[in-house]
């Protein structure tokens, strides 16, 4: 099948050497001097944790033609970058299109690609768990196992037809695709999850290894706020669960056990530090829409999010 993955970093870069590693015709969309290197070298990437390193040769493409059809097109942009291809997912000549990353206004672009559209599309959102940076013409990616696709539409499971669709696009990889009934919900519980840890990154000028212990359990006390917030507002938390790890007892116990390795190890870095100072505007877009869902309920009371919130760069001191 012909596949187009419409952006180029860490996230996209994986997502294209599976497809790739399915045999598929793959096409990936870059600009600028990362284009070069891609033309020149291919898709390189540095697998951190599995110590290996792949090279796809995909082809490389610089805008997304209207008339070119694809089986699937793969939109892997920052959140805050997806606003401006929204027209041309509209137009593409694909049935499936396939949104990868942190996206809390899914809702707005959905509509808004279906009020645009010239032929009816299943648009999909999802989340890939990967983390890593680019470097010297190649990408680092730290993941656990083989990574997989968290996926759905924004308030139900994918029929069986379309699950059918996209699992053959991942057939013969050890790529896993997991789906969920609410992805609406999900990006809003991700949000929660990772804002706080960000928050502490940039505490710290990114430099999580700097962050104490008492730090970080207060970072999970932001994130037990957050999803109180999002409940209170009418919001599942997905996976069924995940609120538990921060509550009191063994499963706490763990999650601080894993925040402590992140930090003191280059996994910290990797997978979230890497991301906040690359990455500063879309951070700062996500805490926007945080702010908003907490307009919708301004006397929940948020303490530790509060203060750990100020260290966005660009936010006003409280």
């Amino acid at each position: 099948m012909r596949i187009l993955v419409y952006g180029a970093g860490v996230i996209g870069g994986y997502l294209t050497h599976m497809l790739c590693l399915a045999g598929h015709d793959v096409s990936v969309l870059a600009r600028g001097t990362w284009k070069e290197e891609l033309d020149k070298n291919g898709l390189v990437i540095r697998h951190y944790r599995q110590k290996k390193t792949t090279v796809d040769h995909p082809h490389i493409v610089e805008h997304l033609a209207s008339e070119e059809k694809y089986d699937a097109v793969f939109a892997v942009m920052q959140y805050q970058q997806l606003w401006s291809i929204l027209d041309d997912l509209a137009v593409c000549a694909s049935p499936l299109i396939v949104f990868v990353g942190n996206n809390p206004s899914a809702a707005e672009m959905d509509t808004y690609i279906r009020a645009h559209w010239k032929a009816p599309k299943t648009i999909l959102f999802g989340f890939q768990a990967t983390g890593g940076r680019r470097e010297a013409g190649k990408l680092i990616c730290v993941r656990f196992g083989e990574a997989g696709l968290k996926c759905g539409f924004l308030h139900s499971e994918p029929d069986e037809d379309t699950k059918s669709k996209l699992g053959l696009l991942f057939e013969g990889t050890k790529y896993t695709v997991t789906y969920y009934s609410d992805m609406d919900a999900w990006y809003k519980g991700h949000l929660a999850l990772i804002l706080p840890v960000g928050y502490l990154c940039y505490q710290h000028d990114c430099d999580l290894k700097c962050a104490t212990g008492k730090q970080l359990r207060q970072a999970m006390t932001a994130i037990r706020e957050g999803f109180g917030l999002l409940s209170a507002l009418g919001y599942p938390i997905l996976p069924a669960g995940t609120e538990a790890y921060f509550e009191r007892g063994l499963k706490k116990a763990y999650m601080y056990g894993i925040l402590r390795l992140m930090a003191a190890t280059n996994l910290g870095r990797l997978a979230a530090s890497d991301h906040c100072r690359s990455a500063v505007t879309e951070m700062q877009a996500l805490d926007k829409a945080f702010d908003a869902l907490r307009t919708k309920k301004p006397d929940f009371p948020m303490p530790e999010w509060t203060q750990l919130a100020q260290y966005m760069p660009g936010k006003t001191k409280q």
